[in-house]
């Protein structure tokens, strides 16, 4: 990309809520019990976000839906199992007294079978006046649920009913969503949900809609494969998900390869790089994905995937309770496994890696520290198979980063431009320096850790 996107994100780190999954709430809707204010559980995790250095909240599902929140049913009320309207604006405005942004989940692509207009299908079949609001409605063949018609659902679940974008009225009552979104909540910005089959006309006309009411509104589209410039840039979303540095991240440790990561960080960031201007949003795991403390074959390597994925190009961000190294793993297709409920208090006194949180904080605090690890261009110094080094220049701040996946201690000598004699200290041991010499410096990089150069 030729032109930066310029974006309140690239400050910005963020932390990544289920609150479904957190607070504890029931896996399924009976859509007649009284609202219970569950989300106020998020209120205890503000003070603790701000403390690991995080100034931006991704906040998952939140609105009335059958199950995990992706099955919306209204868009305009705030799940019952989680509480209301009310509890979502003090949420939001607590985060921000704290220097928090919000961004929610924006679930367009499909709503679930209870959504209002789908029933409103059920019930008056080629008669219902919201019969087009859906793709693929089809009146001579019965669905997978029996219902008198067929329909597409997203990636052939037919418990996600797929919605047809280019109907007006459908864009009508989601732009109208949106817009009660911005002015009662007083959010920041979205993350898009299955972006990459949503309509890119779609995606436009909503990066319009909501930067005329909003011009620092961030939209972040999730999307698994593909260009990401055909979703992120100036004219339709700000942002996507870096879903190829997440599986490089766990798997150069795995397999003792930092040729894989490197490869990618060359191809996405360095010199005529295909995303030098996205602030793309860097992740080592999610709602969707196995915990990376169950991933990395080899504990010890959560040190240096999170100093990589803290002083990498992009936007990082953190899933909560994975600053303790906590795991997860799906089972048989169930989701919920990674996405537990968890009492502050409690995992404090019960980390599986309780330094790790300590080392993801000093990491957060460099980074906002250093204009260049933020903004900063990304040049490769060396690299071989579990030692990686690269430098993050913006202006005249200038950050060498380096890494060893070992469980040895290495020495790396890596040529500078910078004249002999320059001194470089390591935020990450601030008693230790190392003086330029011949063009070079001879860098001692402990065993599964790493420095940063400034």
């Amino acid at each position: 990309m030729d032109q930066k996107i310029s974006s309140w994100a690239w400050d910005s780190v963020f932390y990544h809520i289920y609150p479904l999954g957190l607070s504890g709430s029931p896996l399924q809707n009976d859509f007649n019990s009284h609202p219970v204010p569950r989300l106020g559980q998020v209120f205890d995790w503000l003070d603790h976000i701000a403390y690991l250095g995080c100034n931006a909240l991704y906040l998952g599902p939140v609105f009335e839906s059958g199950t995990h929140g992706y099955d919306t049913v209204d868009y305009y009320q705030v799940d019952r199992r989680l509480g209301t309207d009310e509890t979502l604006a003090q949420l939001v405005n607590l985060a921000h007294s704290k220097g928090i942004r919000v961004i929610l989940d924006g679930v367009f692509n499909h709503v679930g079978r209870d959504f209002w207009a789908f029933r409103d299908l059920q019930k008056y079949g080629c008669h219902s006046a919201h019969r087009e609001w859906f793709v693929g409605v089809d009146h001579s063949r019965r669905s997978p649920y029996g219902d008198p018609f067929t329909y597409e659902g997203w990636n052939g679940h037919y418990n996600l009913v797929k919605l047809n974008l280019h109907n007006p009225d459908v864009r009508a009552h989601l732009f109208h969503a949106v817009k009660k979104w911005i002015e009662a909540f007083n959010i920041d910005g979205l993350r898009l949900d299955a972006a990459d089959v949503v309509e890119l006309n779609f995606l436009r006309d909503l990066a319009s809609f909501c930067h005329n009411l909003h011009p620092d509104f961030w939209l972040m589209g999730e999307v698994i494969h593909g260009d990401y410039n055909r979703w992120a840039n100036l004219e339709t979303l700000d942002s996507t998900t870096n879903y190829e540095c997440y599986k490089g991240l766990y798997s150069s440790h795995n397999d003792a390869n930092y040729f894989e990561i490197a490869y990618s960080f060359n191809r996405q960031f360095g010199t005529g790089g295909i995303y030098r201007g996205l602030p793309l949003y860097a992740f080592a795991d999610n709602h969707d994905v196995n915990r990376v403390a169950s991933k990395l074959r080899k504990p010890a390597h959560l040190y240096p995937l999170y100093i990589l994925l803290f002083t990498m190009p992009g936007v990082p961000s953190i899933y909560y309770g994975s600053e303790w190294g906590l795991k997860g793993t799906k089972a048989a297709g169930d989701d919920s496994p990674l996405r537990p409920a968890l009492h502050l208090e409690s995992i404090k006194n019960h980390a599986p890696h309780p330094k790790l949180l300590i080392a993801i904080r000093q990491l957060i605090q460099a980074r906002h520290q250093r204009h260049a690890l933020r903004h900063g261009d990304y040049q490769q110094l060396m690299v071989d198979h579990q030692h990686l080094a690269f430098s993050r220049k913006s202006g005249d701040d200038f950050v060498i980063v380096a890494v060893n996946a070992a469980a040895a201690p290495v020495c790396l000598h890596l040529p500078l431009h910078l004249p002999d004699g320059y001194l470089l200290t390591d935020l990450l041991s601030p008693g230790h320096s190392y003086t330029v010499q011949n063009g070079r410096v001879c860098v001692e990089v402990p065993p599964c850790w790493g420095c940063i150069l400034a």
